[in-house]
């Protein structure tokens, strides 16, 4: 038995400095991993800045009828049927910020929703903390001052409701829609 301790200590003795070198080794290599600036972390993306729509808020306030169409083939028929939908209009009214108040989609209450610029050229109402074209947005696809076409850009929101079609009730005018300006009297009389 003190043969066998003898030659184990002789082995520990042995591999004791290459031990310590591995051990060593290996302790480096972990302190210069840690201090080694490894891969640079992925920068968030901020949101983009927002734009301004080109259509003022102003512009879409009023009393609309309102429905909506799934095939671009219904579009005629249903914009008939939102004129018709007038007697019971829905109202888009000028929110305390500057915005609109509409619904968003599954929500009973109306909220106040901004217009907003993407960078794709394209107009967006929603929700004004979120950048423009945000799945709770819904695209402005069209609007004249008379009709104003809206699908939401949420895939299975979309699928639900279709694209949205607002027909501006009675002789309401739009601000904008008038751009040359009221015709002058001829001074005639």
């Amino acid at each position: 038995m003190a043969h066998y301790r003898d030659r184990s200590s002789r082995v520990a003795t042995a591999l004791a400095p290459r031990t310590t070198t591995v051990i060593g080794a290996l302790l480096l290599t972990g302190c210069a991993t840690s201090l080694s600036p490894g891969p640079t972390p992925q920068a968030t993306a901020l949101p983009a800045t927002a734009l301004p729509a080109s259509i003022p808020a102003q512009d879409l306030v009023g009393r609309w009828g309102l429905a909506a169409y799934h095939r671009e083939e219904d579009r005629s028929r249903t914009e008939a049927a939102a004129r018709g939908q007038c007697k019971q209009p829905y109202n888009i009214s000028r929110g305390p910020g500057g915005g609109v108040i509409m619904h968003l989609p599954d929500q009973p209450q109306p909220t106040e929703l901004s217009l907003k610029g993407g960078l794709d050229g394209k107009n967006y109402i929603g929700p004004g903390e979120e950048p423009a074209g945000g799945t709770r947005d819904r695209e402005i696809v069209a609007f004249d001052g008379r009709v104003l076409i809206t699908r939401f850009i949420d895939p299975e929101v979309s699928g639900r409701y279709g694209a949205s079609i607002y027909v501006r009730c009675g002789a309401e005018t739009v601000p904008s829609a008038n751009k040359g300006g009221a015709k002058k009297a001829s001074g005639k009389g």
